[in-house]
């Protein structure tokens, strides 16, 4: 296996340089030198036979294991080699081409999402200890791509802008709108919708972890008569709103059900109302998730491309009354909570330990180097019954942004002229 490996390597990494350290102790270098440049450590010949027969998987697995070790670099610096030439050469590798037409013949088998295996996959990654997620996210844990306007932003003020664009598409224009949110996570962008925008709002997951911690955070600002969280798939709403917002839901409903969804927002959707959907794509058409993730990260999650999803959201009878892609901005997102992952590693490892540790640092830096290398991004499409349900060119939207902006400065610049 390991003359199998060298051939593959000696045709695979073409850019930049991955030198690797083999099991007897023997290093070699492959690609040109002029890119990104890592060495690694094979252990053992098992890990050897897992990059040749299914790299996909075989390369995160034996980082958790500890059988591929980074060496004088980290795991990311390895994967932005690996991304960089499978990038530029995406059919080098044999079972790399093989594996994923099969991924993608069977696809909808994958992200087969009924409502019970929607909340055990769910569970999955959302229900795991709360203390994880507040070690690497923002104050307000918002867990989906922050929007970064000038670019040098913390990433506290970036997910707040992210609020405020949103909410600006929303054209949250009067008091009491009545706004569902599907996905709604810890509850942060429902109880910025109520408090900063004064909306009433529902807010829906199926995470037992999060409805926990946004029903008490509800409590704990004073607005549980302004929003109210539940457990509920979104299939089973009947109610009609004034808006809907779905922040980071939608890679979870699967290609397969799409249609479901959008006639699900249309069916609860007010004759006048506007909704935003916010979700990752991929600018390469359609394709199948990487199965590393789908096995350890986001079980019958998919990110598609745009081409899948006007199609239902056509026949919804909804119109598309705006789409904008955010392009680089979820890099940026992970690059921050992958340094904060690593400033709290040890804390983190209390929780759960190394391996898991190792699990998470491959997804975030993956995650990282797919937006960077590999055309991952982020689209926001808004949608209404009327055409006259927003104003007829974008400029309200800097404005609301900047309006909210200025009042959410407001409270801080009179506390510090009290002091």
């Amino acid at each position: 296996m390991q003359a199998a490996l060298d051939a593959i390597l000696q045709q695979f990494i073409v850019h930049g340089r991955l030198t690797v350290r083999w099991p007897n102790g023997r290093l070699q270098a492959y690609g040109d030198g002029d890119g990104p440049q890592a060495q690694i450590a094979l252990r053992d010949r098992t890990t050897v036979r897992r990059l040749v027969l299914n790299p996909s998987l075989g390369v995160g697995e034996s980082y958790m294991d500890g059988t591929l070790q980074p060496e004088g670099c980290s795991i990311h610096d390895v994967l932005d080699v690996l991304v960089c030439n499978l990038t530029a050469n995406p059919t080098a590798h044999p079972m790399v081409r093989l594996r994923g037409i099969l991924r993608t013949l069977k696809r909808r088998i994958d992200q087969y999402n009924p409502a019970r295996l929607s909340q055990r996959n769910v569970a999955h990654h959302y229900d795991l200890n709360g203390r994880l997620y507040s070690l690497f996210l923002d104050r307000d844990r918002q867990y989906s791509c922050a929007y970064f306007p000038r670019g040098d932003e913390t990433l506290e003020e970036a997910q707040a802008a992210k609020k405020r664009h949103i909410a600006a598409k929303l054209c949250l224009d009067r008091p009491d709108l009545n706004v569902l949110d599907i996905g709604c996570g810890w509850g942060g962008m429902a109880l910025t919708l109520a408090r900063d925008f004064g909306a009433r709002v529902i807010g829906i997951t199926l995470s037992q972890e999060q409805l926990a911690e946004a029903r008490k955070r509800a409590i704990a600002e004073g607005l549980e008569d302004r929003v109210r969280f539940e457990m509920l798939d979104y299939r089973s709403m009947n109610q009609r709103f004034d808006r809907i917002v779905s922040v980071g839901m939608f890679e979870h409903v699967g290609v397969g059900h799409f249609q479901t969804f959008f006639d699900t927002v249309a069916r609860c959707l007010e004759p006048d109302g506007v909704a935003l959907l916010h979700a990752i794509g991929r600018s390469d058409g359609p394709g199948s998730t990487n199965p590393w993730i789908a096995k350890y990260i986001f079980p019958g999650g998919y990110c598609p491309a745009l081409s899948e999803v006007m199609s239902p959201l056509e026949k919804s009878g909804l119109f598309t009354t705006d789409v904008e892609l955010l392009r680089l901005h979820y890099a940026e997102t992970l690059r921050h909570w992958r340094r904060r992952f690593a400033a709290n590693r040890d804390a983190i490892a209390t929780l759960y330990d190394e391996r898991f540790c190792r699990m998470f640092e491959f997804y975030l830096s993956g995650s990282e180097i797919a937006f960077r290398r590999e055309g991952q991004m982020v689209f926001q499409i808004q949608m209404a019954h009327q055409q006259t349900a927003v104003p007829l060119t974008r400029d309200y939207i800097q404005a609301a942004e900047t309006a909210a902006a200025m009042r959410q400065k407001a409270p801080a610049m009179s506390e510090r002229a009290r002091r």
